[in-house]
């Protein structure tokens, strides 16, 4: 059991982008899901899946050959929170910022169309 789920989501991900390994293996949970869907809509992910063992796991498959550097942002002993006319692109626009808002998990860039505020989860480039 971790005190942070998402800061070892990101270092399971981390470590095997560094590491050139193509498919890691994630404790559940549905939190971890809409990040990896966020993660594989805007390209950094390949493909992930939940599955059906006794204890529910999920595999994520990485892009061959790309790196990816993330960033935990709020963490459980302070939390970061950014208001919607905060939310300018990051990285010029080639990474993202996952934002938890009052209606879900998105980007800042979509937080920011929906005029929402929220805590900011990470950033990945």
């Amino acid at each position: 059991m971790t005190t942070d789920p998402i800061a070892d989501l990101l270092t399971r991900l981390r470590n095997a982008s560094r590491a050139n390994i193509t498919t890691v293996t994630i404790p559940h949970s549905k939190m971890k899901e809409m990040i990896l869907k966020i993660f594989q809509d805007k390209g950094f992910v390949e493909k992930f899946e939940k599955t059906d063992s006794p204890i529910p796991e999920i595999l994520v498959s990485l892009k061959e050959g790309r790196k990816i550097e993330l960033k935990r942002i709020s963490k459980p002993g302070q939390r970061i929170y950014m208001k919607k006319a905060d939310m300018k692109p990051f990285k010029k626009g080639l990474g993202i910022r996952i934002v938890s808002t009052s209606k879900g998990l998105m980007t800042s860039e979509e937080a920011a169309k929906q005029n929402a505020g929220g805590e900011v989860l990470c950033e990945i480039y």
